[in-house]
């Protein structure tokens, strides 16, 4: 027996590997909504994590499907929606194990306190910031413990 077959190998991830893209699961009954949310993140929201993809759902039976499914990183609920994201974010968090981090959606900032009883991840009024957004997301994405975090 060779005594090379015994080692085990170890390597690093090069650059042409592919990364893998973090999900992003995106609920709003609004169109408009979805394409301001999604234009806002583009691809990429941050350096240090891997590109993203935006899933969009118009339902909340799809949210519903999508989080049973598994497979999302961070979920962002618009809390204006029919029916509303501050609602289902308490209920995935009570439903799902290990839930996804969730950023909701608010009209006002002072509805920052239903999302406190939603038990959002994390609160963003709108209307949509280009800046506040990726930020908010992108600081979510870290704080889990299955993202890969690192140089770009």
């Amino acid at each position: 027996m060779d005594a090379m077959t015994d080692e085990v190998q170890h390597t690093e991830p090069t650059a042409t590997e592919p990364t893998r893209e973090l999900v992003i699961l995106l609920y709003a009954s609004d169109r408009t909504v979805r394409e301001n949310v999604r234009f806002t993140l583009g691809r990429k929201v941050a350096a240090d994590l891997p590109p993203i993809r935006v899933q969009e759902v118009a339902t909340q039976p799809a949210v519903l499907t999508a989080m049973d499914r598994g497979g999302v990183d961070l979920a962002i609920l618009d809390g204006e929606a029919v029916p509303g994201g501050m609602g289902l974010c308490r209920q995935l968090k009570d439903e799902i194990f290990p839930c996804p981090p969730i950023l909701v959606l608010t009209a006002r900032r002072d509805d920052a306190w239903l999302a406190t009883w939603s038990r959002a991840d994390g609160v963003v009024p709108h209307p949509v910031d280009p800046l506040r957004l990726p930020e908010a997301v992108a600081t979510l994405l870290r704080s889990s413990t299955d993202v890969p975090v690192g140089p770009a």
